[in-house]
């Protein structure tokens, strides 16, 4: 492998603290953070601008032309779509579930899974997803499927929807999490499933801080062992 830094891949369903996590591991390792789910949420902004419909017969070959102009650019924890800030407007609702249905074709898929491995290819960064480990870069030194309880995950996802104002009840929320989780494992182009190597960690009853140590704990176990092999 030529790559002189690792790629850290962390995967898991919505809700299961995967962004605060990989945003936090990144920065105590020095690493680039990466998230890829924001890169499907850019994409159903663009989608819906151009007025593509998911549900439209001819949905790719109407999005032919969105992918093949689309720009996506991270700034820290902002993300910018063809040069335009879209860091809040990424987190509505409607744009999570867009970004969900477009995620199941495969020119979505396929240009977007260009784009990540472009920008992770040199190694030294944490990208974090649906499928990083498994379809993404599933040759990553390191992997992480992070879970937590479809409750949990639902009051966390709330309690932030709240803070940035949205109207939306728990068990509305509850309801599009338990929708999205059955698309996105039963969809047939890179569904959400832990890879056979990922570590699989719950972070139902977890801190993230604790979230973060128990995987720095797995990354520097990992290399000492390999350190150790060497010198014997």
């Amino acid at each position: 492998m030529s790559r002189k830094e690792p790629i850290i891949a962390i995967d898991g369903p919505v809700g299961a603290g995967k962004s605060v996590a990989a945003r936090e591991l990144a920065r105590a390792l020095g690493f680039s953070y990466l998230n890829t789910g924001a890169m499907y949420r850019a994409v159903a902004i663009a989608a819906r601008a151009a007025g593509v419909n998911p549900d439209d017969a001819k949905v790719e070959a109407r999005l032919a032309s969105v992918l093949e102009a689309i720009k996506i650019k991270f700034d820290g924890e902002k993300i910018f779509l063809n040069g335009r800030d879209v860091s809040e407007e990424k987190n509505a609702p409607e744009i999570g579930d867009l970004a969900s249905r477009f995620s199941a074709l495969g020119a979505v898929r396929a240009r977007m899974r260009e784009l990540q491995r472009a920008a992770g290819a040199a190694g030294g960064v944490v990208m974090e997803g649906r499928d990083i480990g498994t379809a993404i870069f599933p040759d990553a030194e390191f992997k992480f499927f992070l879970v937590a309880d479809v409750n949990t995950r639902a009051r966390r996802r709330f309690e932030e929807l709240k803070k940035k104002g949205e109207s939306i009840s728990e068990h509305e929320v509850l309801d599009q999490m338990v929708e999205r989780d059955r698309r996105d494992s039963a969809r047939e182009l890179a569904p959400l499933k832990r890879a056979d190597d990922a570590i699989e960690i719950d972070s139902t009853k977890l801190s993230i801080d604790a979230v973060v140590a128990a995987m720095k704990a797995k990354i520097n176990a990992r290399i000492k062992a390999a350190k150790d092999l060497k010198r014997a």
